[in-house]
């Protein structure tokens, strides 16, 4: 099975974590945190301040680590490798994704998270980020 090495950006404004809805591909609907692939040569914080200005138009600064998950999907394998990232320059404009939303702690359920995201959102919780 293939493996996937990513980052996400948890990018987080006041009491609210900005959520993506994938637009396309197998997952297209599901929610997640922004951020993709890490090309080779790069460094996981490279990798997200680059994926989230080719799929939001906006700079992100990486501040801390919060979580690595592993998840399999019945195509691949994932490892994510997840981040706290304030924004730095700009406003998110959905360049891949359909839709977006802020969330506070009490509507971080509201969306339908894709699994790997699920263990995100429950890290979150438990570090009292949300």
């Amino acid at each position: 099975m293939k493996t996937y090495h990513v980052v996400a950006a948890i990018i987080k404004q006041g009491n609210k974590i900005f959520a993506t809805q994938r637009g396309y591909g197998d997952y297209k609907d599901g929610w997640e945190f922004p951020g993709g692939k890490i090309e080779p040569g790069e460094t996981p914080e490279q990798a997200l301040v680059r994926e989230i200005q080719e799929e939001l138009n906006m700079t992100v600064r990486v501040k801390q680590h919060v979580a690595d998950v592993s998840y399999d999907y019945p195509q691949f394998h994932l490892e994510m490798s997840c981040y706290l990232c304030p924004i730095a320059k700009g406003a998110p404009q959905l360049l891949e994704h359909e839709a977006a939303r802020w969330l506070a702690a009490q509507d971080i359920d509201s969306v339908d998270w894709l699994p790997a995201d699920v263990l995100v959102v429950n890290a979150l919780r438990e570090q009292g980020i949300v």
